[in-house]
């Protein structure tokens, strides 16, 4: 059974014989991601586990730069108040456990850069594929100065560990293909953009052969095992971040395309 392709020209979403795909669509931008189109994957998500007929989703960016560069910067710039910040972080949270807690395998294709909120993404995916020239990170510490909610960096340590998860972070780096697969932020690299999309919809059409109870409760499991910082708890490192002259004054110079001067405050 095939849905028509529906989109909100940001995000473009289709069904086909069972399997779902999601296109990150603003590749002049490097897919970043806007609020709406974060909310749109939210009910995506929803939907599909209220629909049986579904049996796999792939996640991709549209065109060979990006897999999705986090959150679009400008959308801070109406940052005001501690409950800015608050409400960033719980829709970030809501989104994010949304996708993972999507009851069908959900397959990353990766091409290009996957930094930031993108990576957060990608983290909440059950296998991801990536290209040779895929590069995976969280430049957060000499980009704009803000941090991963608490519910992304539960994610990052549980896949790669606590000691790699500050490395990633406390350097800036991006990860080259190699080095992603074996600290597990990859699940498999293909030559290029082409097979990675080829070898996204193998995957998918896979594992929906396979029992899905057997899926939906091994993932579900998965997931209660890892040990998860809820936003509440860490609600002082959000505000003690977002709500900084630093913040600030990185958004700023990340817009104007200048490096930032760090206050520490």
């Amino acid at each position: 059974m095939n849905a028509p392709t529906t989109t909100n020209e940001d995000l473009l979403y289709s069904v086909t014989d069972g399997i779902a795909r999601i296109t990150f669509n603003r590749p002049q931008a490097r897919n970043a991601m806007t609020f709406a189109m974060y909310d749109r994957m939210a009910e995506i998500c929803l939907n599909i586990n209220a629909d049986r007929s579904i049996k796999a989703l792939i996640l991709t960016g549209a065109g060979d730069k990006a897999f999705a560069s986090g959150t679009d910067i400008s959308q801070f710039r109406a940052f005001k108040t501690a409950q800015d910040a608050l409400d960033y972080e719980a829709r970030i949270d809501r989104v994010l456990g949304t996708l993972e807690q999507c009851r069908v395998p959900v397959i990353a294709a990766i091409a290009g850069a996957c930094t930031g909120g993108g990576a957060g993404i990608a983290a909440c995916c059950d296998l991801r594929i990536g290209t040779e020239t895929t590069r995976m990170g969280f430049p957060i510490a000499r980009t704009l100065g803000n941090c991963l909610s608490m519910s992304n960096i539960s994610r990052v340590v549980s896949l790669v560990g606590p000691a790699r998860t500050k490395d990633l972070i406390f350097r800036a780096r991006l990860v080259e293909a190699q080095e992603a697969l074996s600290l597990g932020l990859l699940t498999e690299i293909v030559p290029d953009v082409e097979t990675l999309q080829r070898r996204a919809d193998e995957t998918a059409k896979l594992v929906a052969s396979h029992a899905p109870l057997t899926l939906e409760t091994t993932k579900e499991a998965v997931r209660r095992i890892r040990p998860t910082l809820s936003r509440e708890q860490g609600e002082d490192l959000i505000l003690k971040a977002y709500m900084s002259e630093d913040f600030r004054e990185g958004m700023d110079a990340f817009l104007n395309k200048r490096t930032p001067n760090w206050k520490g405050k």
